[in-house]
């Protein structure tokens, strides 16, 4: 017996009813980026290596996929160098191209590839599939799809407002209530300069930034693990453990930081961003929490002030968006000086918060709205001109293709979830009727062949 087919472990195949879910995600997502005025853009999977080489780190760099030189991938080796036990050097000499491992890079490089083409600001969104040669486990794959905005050229803290209105207009529309949750690098930058541990920024983000995951007690605990003295630890439980509204916790980062010209200025975006995210909110224009949580610290050695993340509040779940203002993407490929700030949705947690809220649009999983049941030729004659009128007005239908037993038919209509069926036999075509059936209901109707759209709409 032959053995059965799979794929790779960390990939997945996606069902019909999964892929319009997920394209209901995309779809919706797509169309808010668009309408703030963002324009689409697409880069190969595959990436030179020399572009994503260094770029994500050591560990990074271990996680990407590497694709052999098409046809001798050994031409021009040495048998010295066959024989190397170091995996590295010889992916060096067979692999010249890698699979993308996020959509920055590649983003950074084409921003600098086509430089004099882009009218600055240049917004964009990329929605692709990336891959990470990582250990696979619940929640996590070595192929998924980000979803991300980006606008670069502009240090503007309005580009930072309009985000967090895309992130809330979003969510919004899924219908899913979520917590926006606000920092900034610089804050926290001023945080470790008044503790006296500006060398331990690192150590001290990466701990408090786990505060809800592990509790209060575990990250002093990890702090003096990572050589914060207990003076600075104890410094820092205020702040911590910083409650009360946005303009109080504001007001007190005023008085903690006041001799941090950085922590400051951190602050000061901080606020600009609240005030007028706070208008809006006056103005009914916002729907969603807007929150400045202190311990929020994501990608330190790549973001460089506004800090963003978004938690669902009706489901246990990590972080389903995040993003960050950072002062110089481009500079790794020799452009300096680009500043810019960016967003991304992340789609699979996105698709499990609809799962569990059941908050997908009943039109965006039962794609066919009407099904012609087969009777014979001469009612598929009869139909097909029926089936391109209801089409051309817009409408998805489709006919069995066989004439087969009405109950098989009838199966087939249920298990695509198809809401309505026409039954044309000999009597309705001498009358010049069709027989709608609503399969919700049960009622059917006996109609003219000109009024089908007024039954199904």
């Amino acid at each position: 017996m032959a053995q059965k087919p799979g794929i790779p472990k960390g990939t997945r195949d996606f069902s019909p009813v999964e892929m319009a879910k997920r394209n209901y995600i995309f779809n919706t997502i797509r169309e808010v980026y668009a309408l703030y005025g963002f324009q689409q853009i697409e880069t190969p999977a595959m990436e030179n290596l020399s572009t994503l080489m260094g770029k994500y780190g050591e560990e990074g760099d271990k996680l990407l996929f590497k694709i052999l030189n098409s046809g001798d991938f050994m031409h021009g080796m040495t048998a010295d160098e066959v024989a190397s036990t170091s995996t590295l050097k010889l992916a060096a000499k067979f692999c010249e191209k890698g699979l993308r491992y996020d959509l920055t890079v590649p983003f950074a490089r084409y921003v600098v590839q086509h430089r004099e083409e882009l009218a600055l600001p240049f917004k964009r969104y990329q929605i692709q599939p990336v891959w990470r040669a990582d250990r696979p486990q619940k929640g996590r794959y070595r192929e998924f799809y980000q979803c991300d905005a980006d606008v670069v050229g502009s240090e503007s803290l309005l580009n930072e407002v309009e985000l967090m209105q895309i992130v809330d207009t979003v969510f919004t529309r899924f219908g899913v209530r979520v917590c926006i949750k606000i920092n900034n690098r610089k804050i926290l930058t001023g945080i470790a300069e008044m503790i006296g541990q500006a060398d331990k920024i690192v150590d001290i983000t990466v701990a408090i930034d786990k505060l809800d995951k592990i509790g209060l007690d575990a990250v002093n605990a990890e702090l003096a693990e990572g050589g914060i003295p207990a003076e600075a630890i104890e410094k820092l439980q205020p702040i911590i453990k910083l409650s009360g509204s946005n303009a109080e916790k504001l007001q007190t980062m005023k008085e903690v930081l006041c001799d941090s010209e950085i922590g400051m200025k951190g602050v000061e975006e901080t606020e600009f961003i609240l005030s007028k995210l706070g208008a809006l909110a006056g103005e009914s224009m916002l729907n969603n929490a807007i929150e400045l949580d202190l311990t929020l610290a994501r990608g330190l050695n790549y973001y460089t002030g506004a800090i963003f993340e978004v938690k669902a509040l009706d489901v246990q779940i990590g972080s389903i968006t995040g993003g960050g203002r950072y002062d110089n993407l481009t500079g790794i490929f020799g452009l300096p000086g680009l500043s810019g700030v960016g967003i991304s949705f992340g789609a699979d947690r996105i698709f499990d918060v609809l799962n569990q809220l059941d908050l997908y649009p009943k039109g965006a999983v039962s794609a066919t709205q009407l099904l012609f049941v087969n009777f014979g030729s001469a009612e598929a004659d009869y139909c097909l001109p029926l089936l391109a009128k209801v089409r051309a007005a817009g409408i998805a239908a489709e006919i069995y293709p066989d004439a087969v037993k009405m109950k098989k038919q009838m199966s087939y209509a249920n298990a695509k979830q198809i809401p309505f069926v026409a039954l044309v036999g000999e009597s309705e075509m001498a009358e010049g009727k069709v027989n709608i059936k609503n399969m919700t209901t049960g009622e059917q109707m006996l109609v003219d062949a000109d009024q089908i759209l007024d039954c199904i709409q």
